[in-house]
């Protein structure tokens, strides 16, 4: 759980082909992902594209200022555990951290973004392996919320259709997140717990690559455990609730997009917008948020939901959409990393990690 921090600081010690497959991984998913969609599509029909960008150019000023205020709304609740988990880390620095993630992930290979995150900390006088610790508990809440979504599409599906494929897809995900919540919630729990979570997981990964330690995942985990163990107590709570509506805001952030573009509630009802979104909300593991086999899918059920007629619109749709929430945070992130470059130069009252001894915040 805290290799992120152990890559960046000293080296892990991993082999030159599993360094570049980190690198290479999310373009190999993303070549995965685009030919998938391409096998989805062509079960749907050619695309008229001339039709998508006629689509596309419905969409008024007044309603991309709506979709940046969704937009803004779900990178809000999205930097609600971060500040919750990492002490004395404000919500807007949290937005800060996570944007400027967003803009070097995307242009830069990994860990850049955590060089990023820990620059951030260490300037604004946090300790930068707590700040990661609290990306860690970040990280595996949002995965219990992506996997939980589909419960949630489920219910809304029971309104509108009731089919078996997708109650198992929907019930194979909600085991998954129970599985990571429990997880999460074990690391508050106590030492002897979080050994015994240590220990079960090393060996488990002792069987793919041997170079594993059981022994040393186990301590880790605890360590891991002794700096996060009353953040996760306080902050799974809100956590969970911040990173739902953040879920939901971006359904709402598509569904805005799909009525943008001129596809009413009659062709594609908003119960079957939002529902299908959570359903399919696991395919944003995928890199950029799924691209290409989530867009993909998307096309697929709502095309076969309003039809043929209705298959460019609905393309436009998701186009405006990937804008607003891949695209947009970018410019974001430039604007928040260069405001922190600004602000670490110009503040005259800074002081640099770690603080004096007395400065210290107390630990009570």
């Amino acid at each position: 759980m805290s290799e992120p921090a152990i890559d960046i600081d000293r080296g892990d010690g991993r082999s030159r082909a599993a360094r570049y497959w980190r690198i290479a991984r999310p373009l190999v998913l993303l070549l995965v992902a685009f030919l998938a969609a391409r096998i989805i599509i062509a079960l749907v029909g050619a695309i008229d594209w001339s039709s998508v960008w006629s689509s596309v150019r419905k969409l008024t000023l007044p309603g991309a200022i709506v979709l940046l205020l969704v937009l803004l709304a779900r990178q809000a609740f999205n930097a609600v555990p971060l500040a919750k988990f990492v002490d004395r880390l404000s919500l807007p620095r949290s937005m800060q951290n996570d944007l400027g993630a967003i803009l070097v992930g995307t242009v830069a290979p990994p860990p850049s973004d955590v060089v990023l995150r820990v620059s951030m900390f260490r300037s604004w006088a946090i300790d930068p392996i707590e700040g990661m610790a609290g990306v860690t508990l970040n990280t595996l809440t949002f995965y219990v919320v992506r996997f939980a979504a589909p419960m949630l599409g489920l219910l809304l599906f029971a309104f509108v259709e009731a089919e078996s494929g997708h109650a198992w897809a929907a019930l194979a995900s909600g085991l998954i997140a129970t599985v990571i919540l429990v997880a999460l919630v074990s690391l508050s729990r106590g030492d002897r717990l979080a050994r015994i979570i240590g220990l079960t997981a090393g060996r488990v990964a002792s069987r793919f690559r041997h170079e594993v330690e059981p022994e040393a995942w186990s301590t880790t985990v605890v360590e891991f455990r002794a700096r996060v163990g009353d953040r996760v107590r306080t902050g799974i709570t809100p956590s969970l609730l911040a990173l739902t509506l953040m879920v939901l805001a971006e359904s709402l952030l598509l569904l805005a997009a799909v009525r943008l573009v001129g596809v009413d509630s009659e062709a594609v009802p908003t119960l079957v917008v939002l529902s299908t979104v959570l359903i399919s909300y696991p395919l944003t593991l995928f890199p950029l948020m799924g691209l290409g086999i989530l867009d993909a899918v998307l096309v697929a059920a709502w095309t076969q939901y309003a039809g043929i007629d209705y298959e460019a619109q609905i393309v436009a749709a998701l186009i405006v959409w990937r804008v607003f929430s891949l695209l947009v945070p970018i410019f974001l992130g430039v604007v928040a990393v260069w405001w922190w470059r600004r602000a670490r130069h110009t503040a005259s009252d800074a002081e640099p990690w770690p603080l004096p001894d007395e400065a210290q915040p107390d630990a009570s």
